[in-house]
Parts: C-alpha cells; structure tokens; sequence
C-alpha cells in the first residue's frame, strides 16, 4: 500500500493529510505555524504519520501547498492553494461549483468546472478585512477566545452594523459599540456579517454557482457558516475536514503522481505477458 500527503502551509496554522490509494484519508494532523515555518511542516507531517503509525518511507510522494509552500523541504513537488482547495472541495463534495476559502490572512473565491478544473478566482490578498484576522481582532476587543466567538454571536438579538473595511480600525470599532452600551452578541454578529458580505462580493466577481463549499479554518465558526449562508440565500457545504481541504488537494494530486508514474511499468508487465 502507498501512501501519499499534502502539506499545508498557512500563515496561521498549518495542516497535513494522508492518504491511501483508494485515497481514503488515513491521517491528519494541524499545528500553529509559529517563527519556524519549515519545522512546522516537519512536525504536523510527523503527526499525521502517527496516526495510523505509517513510516516515512511509505510515504511516496510529498505535496507542498499554501503560502509557505516552498518550506515544505521534503516535498516533492509545490502546488498554489487555489488548486488544491479546488481539489479538495470537488473530492469532497463532486458538485462543488464555486468554493470560497477563508484562511489567516486572505480570503478566496474559486469557480471550478464540471470536470473539477479552476476556471477563476479572486482574492483579497492586500487586506485582512474579511478573513479569520478580522475575527481574531474582535476576539482581542472582547478578550475571548476564537471558539466562543460563534456560539455568543449566535444569541444576538439587535445587530450593529461594522463599517470600518480595516482590520486595523476593527478593535477599535467593537470598542466603540461596546462604549455605546450595545451587547457582545449583537456587536459579533455584525463583525460576522461584515465578513460575509466583503466574502459574498468576492464570490460575485468570480460568479456564484451552486454547489457552494465553504474552506479553511473559519469552516469551525458556526456564526461565520450562518452569517455565509444567509448573505448567499443558500446553503453551503462544510465538513469535518474542511479545515484540511488545501492539504487534502495537494494529497490527492500527490496520489495521482504515484498512480502516473506506475502506468509504463504496468503496460511493460502486460506485453511481457
């Protein structure tokens, strides 16, 4: 049995996915990525190993991905992101039209082909509005955790509306609201709507096509999923494994490399035969 993996390399976290050759996933793993990118890539590979206590030198190919890519050193091979959260969400979810992946630091917005390929993307690469940074300034503001942001935003009752488009401004806008006297939960779900309507517009510029796949690590905010689907007036699809869909991407490509390279050597047995 082969295996194969991706890498994730994000700017928050990073992740890693294995999988098998019916490509099943066999193991993952997330840490925060921390100073040292390239140990970072070396340990969540490690964890992901342990899991199913699968050796290295099982692993035969090695996909690098996100934006720290190039310090996966014992890859193989660097993908973008773009196409290896589009991987991923058509896997995962085969109607998947458009995809929108929420990460650290940039949002993007893919629309992907009947037969899986990119057709289009937009990102909001200059700014932090609209990402899980924006969230985490709110977090900071209120002095809670990034878990409770979600559920607390999920009790409001009278919403504020955030205008500032800056994370920069955003702690000091929740604030402000605070100072009004206006309630956490209705000053969270306006952070959360924010987000969803700067996401909602990079989507339109790629065009929205349903299935709808939701990625990255927000995936986990319950409010942000809400907050998503009612800007959208539709469902999306999430998944455990949301969090992994840019690791999983570079694995299943990683898969097909293993699964290529087998193809003249099995055409050989066969004419020997």
């Amino acid at each position: 049995m082969a295996y194969a993996a991706g890498v994730d390399v994000g700017s928050t976290q990073t992740k890693a996915t294995i999988i098998n050759e019916d490509r099943e996933i066999v193991g993952v793993a997330l840490i925060d990525t921390g100073s040292n990118v390239i140990a970072a890539a070396e340990e969540v590979f490690q964890l992901a190993l342990k899991q199913n206590d699968i050796g290295n030198e099982e692993v035969e190919y090695v996909i690098g991905t996100g934006y720290g890519r190039y310090k996966v050193t014992f890859g193989n091979e660097q993908i973008t992101e773009i196409s290896c959260h589009g991987r991923g969400a058509v896997h995962m979810f085969p109607k998947t039209r458009t995809v929108v992946d929420m990460g650290g630091q940039d949002t993007k917005a893919i629309r992907i082909s009947e037969n899986g390929e990119i057709e289009d993307f937009c990102m909001n690469d200059k700014c932090a509005a609209g990402t899980g940074r924006f969230l985490g300034a709110a977090a900071e503001a209120l002095e809670m955790t990034l878990d409770e942001l979600g559920p607390t935003a999920l009790t409001f009752n009278k919403p504020v509306k955030i205008s500032t488009t800056c994370t920069v401004f955003a702690e000091s806008e929740v604030l402000s609201w605070l100072g009004k006297g206006k309630k956490v939960e209705d000053i969270l779900w306006g952070v959360h709507t924010s987000i969803a309507t700067r996401s909602g517009g990079l989507m339109r510029r790629v065009g929205i096509e349903e299935e709808i796949t939701f990625t990255g690590g927000v995936t986990k905010n319950v409010a942000m999923v809400k907050a998503l689907e009612e800007r959208l007036g539709t469902k999306v699809n999430i998944s455990d494994d949301s969090h992994f869909m840019g690791a999983l991407g570079a694995a299943l490509f990683a898969m097909d490399r293993i699964m290529a390279s087998r193809q003249p050597h099995e055409k050989t047995e066969e004419v020997a035969k």
